[in-house]
């Protein structure tokens, strides 16, 4: 985790508030490198403009922030070369669905039942399949920071998490809000899907939903 020194764009918060749907300073905190006092001071200045409203004891994307961020993403997105994103994209949707498959034999056991993670070797075979997809999926991740150097952070990310899991923290695998490996994999699919104009509908109906 970074502190001051480290800058924040305007479109980096406010995507991450956007993202999350509710946070407090600590949510956005990780993901963005920065404290959660930074966080905190940046979340106070856009409630300031209007962009990010208080809800409850954290924060929600308002309105005009929402489609303030519209405008930064499309600005961001008209400087990438689309036709290497394109290609790039349909790379990701073979580990999206390694991925899929994944998350659902962590969430369901072998019997078909919830899995109450009981089974210490059939939890860390399907670790071990999360691990090697991680290793096989860094070129590509580092290719998307090329063509869109907005997704830069990512492999960051993605590496605390599997830290993370690694330590035995095995939350880090798919627990909501927090930056765990599903969290941070659905926010780069959302990113993908708005860098190459596309829809999360438009992409549920292709079967490439997260």
């Amino acid at each position: 985790m970074m502190g001051g020194p480290t800058v924040t764009t305007e479109l980096e918060m406010l995507r991450a508030v956007e993202l999350k749907s509710r946070v407090r300073p600590e949510d956005v905190a990780e993901p963005l490198a920065i404290s959660p006092e930074q966080a905190g001071d940046e979340l106070a200045a856009l409630v300031e403009r209007g962009l990010v409203a208080a809800a409850g004891r954290g924060f929600r994307i308002s309105p005009e922030g929402k489609q303030h961020l519209a405008v930064l993403l499309e600005e961001d997105r008209a400087g990438i070369d689309n036709a290497a994103l394109a290609v790039a994209y349909e790379e990701f949707c073979v580990f999206n669905s390694e991925l899929k498959q994944i998350i659902t034999d962590w969430q369901v056991g072998p019997s078909g039942a919830p899995n109450d993670h009981t089974d210490a070797a059939y939890d860390a075979h399907v670790l071990d399949r999360l691990t090697s997809l991680h290793h096989r999926f860094q070129p590509l991740l580092e290719r998307f920071g090329r063509i869109a150097p907005r997704l830069q952070a990512y492999p960051r990310r993605f590496a605390h998490a599997c830290e993370r899991i690694a330590a035995g923290e095995t939350l880090w695998v798919a627990r909501p809000i927090t930056d765990s490996f599903h969290t941070v994999w659905f926010e780069l699919h959302e990113d993908l899907i708005q860098l190459s104009g596309r829809t999360r509908a438009e992409e549920a109906a292709a079967g490439r939903a997260h």
